[in-house]
């Protein structure tokens, strides 16, 4: 196959409803507080779980008083290791691939400060809470392991979800041996947690052997296999309704053990259980971005060419299971070294197991790898970005395989001269803005592999000319339902406005994963699909009847639009989609279809969404404070559906990596394991009042090999070039090279004079 030639039939466009800036079609809902959320769920004779939690990190519950809980007016039942009802899958089995293990009081063992250690139903909330407190739990303590001091360090054998742990390309040791210059850095990022506005939560509802789950949810059919697993029924004996989820980041698409507990309640006392965590409960069973140590070292040539590049990484993950977040692998598809080494170690903590957060292993590692290249830019006296033109990859750095598109470039031209880079003083501490406040331009990298989950669709032509499109897809804030409602209706000819779309419940068509940025592409596939079959069959309806304008065009085809079918070769020459139905006495139409990635394809080639983020800050001469204040992003990502929507996208990853680099961290005591700032008041995340002018440039790209669609994700790329740009940014302001994240006032305060 060519470079050139697609492996695709390419869909024929006339008059296009994707790529339009339509507003959110759940918009007015939520706005007017008339979307229900899991939590706004209340059936008949509701029962309400409270969740009693450990405050130590590590050791044994010796006691709890159940006798005085109970006593509590209102409170229905006390769930605790010595009461527990058995379930049909052991919880310290995994199922892969986001089946982790989990706490639903199995033991009296405490690994993490969180831990569920009972459970407490009661006809309120307010009974139930105060059942909780007076359970007065007492503990056997030990020494809590809270960092590499004194955790368990060890090689794992798989990083994410089944990845390598250790990649090497070329020979690392000749790459460092026939350099001139070697740059070596260390930095650190801190843990960091979810904090989705929804917190976790579940209205559990048995019917015999059925099971209704209202809850936020990000794979809604694989889930149904995890909960009947665990509650040995069959997983189409279970729903999910999952119709608005209030962010998610990758939180919501593991179970978890605080709504089993829900869920087994609910089952043990006949009655329908509500359970919400708390903010503060939520760090600890529902997954959290690890903590990090990175090491990288560079080696570059005479002429400033890459010759070897090593990315070491230890991560943090629990005691009693595994998620190693990928962090070295952000050094693998980017830059054109001769050689490289990325690889991994594993810290256990006695913590809560890590799990995918935003951009899992490319948020952390980006930041440190585009800091190490602005580095090794300076040793060689280099602008930065002239010096990663000169390293930029032509093929996948180490496999040769090419990239699916190639727009990187244009990312980088775009983004310098809407910034202004090239107004830029190559040293630092050279510019001061009208204040006296030393100002800074920095960049990095943006890069985000194209995830694809398998999926399925459903598209039914009604007789009145509508459509009703389904797939069960998961919308978390990012516009799904709006994207994936454009994509059906241009695949059914239609106005998006002619089209109903259905998602969010766990018995329609599968919609795969809401994800790793591939929801867009794997529903939006299967809906476009799924709407072709739907033509065709109608095509067929009409083309094989005497009394149709289209009989006997089979030869030539159809076109579906504006809710006609008209010849190929001549648009004057069709019908409508009610007249079609009408005349074979048909009240609907039923298109189903399935989509996946072709391994082959994927095989052949390497898929990215690209980018290049410039970032401009201020710093305090005398105080140190640094301020994000300008933030241009240049980005590659396929073919839009919806510029609005995506703009929102790059916008909030651009966002998140202002949180990254200057105020996002959890704040361990190292003597108890406690997270000491989990809430929203000293949990710090970007306010209105800290994000600064953003814009985000969409860079026209046609992927010729990523999907039928050309669709990327956009959700996460904007987070992996920011947190970069933004340190080297406050090195240009003050000369100091910061190698933690979040940067702190004393990282830089030593070095400043007015």
């Amino acid at each position: 196959m060519s470079e050139t030639a697609s492996p695709f039939r390419r869909h024929l466009r006339h008059g296009s409803t994707s790529g339009q800036p339509l507003t959110r079609r759940d918009g007015v809902l939520k706005v007017t507080g008339r979307a229900q959320y899991a939590g706004d769920t209340h059936p008949e004779g509701l029962l309400y779980a409270v969740t009693a939690v450990s405050r130590i990190a590590r050791g044994r519950v010796i006691s709890l008083d159940v006798t005085a809980a109970k006593a509590q007016p209102g409170v229905v039942e006390v769930l605790t290791p010595a009461n527990r009802p058995p379930l049909s899958h052991d919880p310290n089995e995994k199922m892969p691939p986001f089946g982790f293990r989990v706490e639903v009081l199995q033991n009296d063992t405490v690994r993490y400060v969180n831990q569920p250690i009972a459970l407490v139903v009661a006809e309120t909330l307010e009974a139930a809470t105060e059942g909780a407190a007076l359970l007065k739990p007492q503990y056997y303590v030990e020494a809590a392991r809270t960092g590499p001091a004194n955790g368990g360090r060890y090689k794992p054998s798989a990083v994410d979800i089944g990845e390598p742990a250790r990649t090497e390309r070329g020979n690392i040791e000749a790459g460092f041996a026939a350099a001139s210059h070697i740059v070596e850095a260390e930095f650190a990022t801190s843990a960091q947690y979810h904090n989705a506005m929804e917190p976790h939560a579940i209205v559990a509802k048995w019917d015999g052997d059925s099971l209704t789950l209202d809850m936020p949810n990000q794979a809604l059919a694989l889930s149904t296999r995890y909960y009947a697993a665990y509650f040995g029924i069959l997983a189409e004996n279970v729903l999910i309704r999952s119709p608005f989820l209030g962010g998610g980041f990758g939180s919501k698409v593991m179970i978890n053990g605080p709504q089993i507990l829900a869920i087994l309640a609910a089952r043990m006392l006949h009655r329908p259980v509500k359970l919400v965590l708390t903010r503060a409960q939520m760090y600890g069973p529902v997954g959290h971005r690890g903590a990090s140590w990175q090491k990288l070292r560079v080696g570059t040539d005479g002429n400033g060419k890459l010759t070897a590049l090593h990315h070491h990484t230890l991560v943090t993950t629990s005691s009693f299971d595994e998620f190693i977040e990928p962090t070295s692998d952000a050094s693998l598809p980017l830059y054109a070294s001769t050689a490289l080494l990325a690889e991994h170690e594993g810290l256990r903590l006695d913590i809560g197991t890590p799990g995918p957060m935003r951009a899992p292993g490319a948020a952390p590692g980006s930041a440190a790898l585009e800091v190490t290249m602005d580095e090794a830019a300076q040793a060689h006296g280099m602008d930065p970005l002239a010096f990663r033109l000169l390293n930029y990859a032509e093929t996948e750095p180490g496999t040769g395989r090419p990239f699916s598109s190639k727009a990187l470039r244009e990312c980088y031209a775009a983004g310098a001269e809407r910034f202004g880079w090239s107004k830029r003083p190559l040293g630092p501490r050279q510019m001061r803005d009208e204040n006296g406040f030393l100002v800074g331009w920095g960049m990095g990298t943006a890069v985000f592999h194209c995830s694809h989950f398998p999926a399925q669709a459903r598209a039914t032509l009604r007789a009145d000319g509508t459509a009703l499109v389904e797939t069960g897809g998961v919308d978390m804030g990012q516009g799904a339902w709006t994207a994936l409602a454009q994509i059906a209706a241009e695949a059914l000819g239609l106005n998006p406005d002619q089209v109903e779309f259905s998602s969010g419940r766990s018995n329609l068509p599968d919609g795969g994963v809401a994800g790793a940025s591939g929801h867009t592409a794997s529903a939006g596939l299967a809906l476009h699909n799924a709407g072709e079959d739907a033509i065709a069959r109608l095509a067929e309806l009409a083309m094989g009847h005497p009394d149709s304008p289209l009989f006997g065009a089979g030869n030539v085809g159809v076109v579906a639009q504006d809710g006609r079918l008209h010849r190929r070769d001549n648009k004057e020459r069709g019908e409508s989609f009610v007249q079609i139905l009408a005349r074979a006495g048909r009240t609907e139409l039923v298109g189903t279809a399935k989509a996946a990635r072709d391994p082959d394809v994927a095989a052949s080639h390497a898929m990215y969404a690209h980018g290049a983020v410039f970032a401009e800050v201020k710093v305090d001469p005398e105080l140190c404070q640094v301020r994000a204040t300008r933030l241009v992003g240049a980005f590659a990502a396929g073919r839009i559906i919806n510029p609005r929507l995506v703009r929102s996208q790059y916008f909030g990853g651009m966002i998140w990596g202002i949180s990254f680099a200057l105020q996002e961290e959890a704040v361990m005591d190292p003597r108890t394991g406690r997270i000491m700032n989990a809430d929203l008041a000293e949990y710090h995340v970007p306010v209105n009042a800290d994000v600064p002018p953003m814009e985000a440039i969409l860079i026209p790209e046609d992927d010729l090999y990523v999907n039928q669609l050309g669709i990327k994700g956009v959700g996460e790329i904007g987070l992996t070039g920011t947190v970069g740009a933004i340190a080297n940014a406050v090195w240009h302001a003050t000369g100091v090279r910061v190698r933690r994240f979040p940067i702190r006032i004393e990282d830089i305060m030593p070095s400043q004079s007015v």
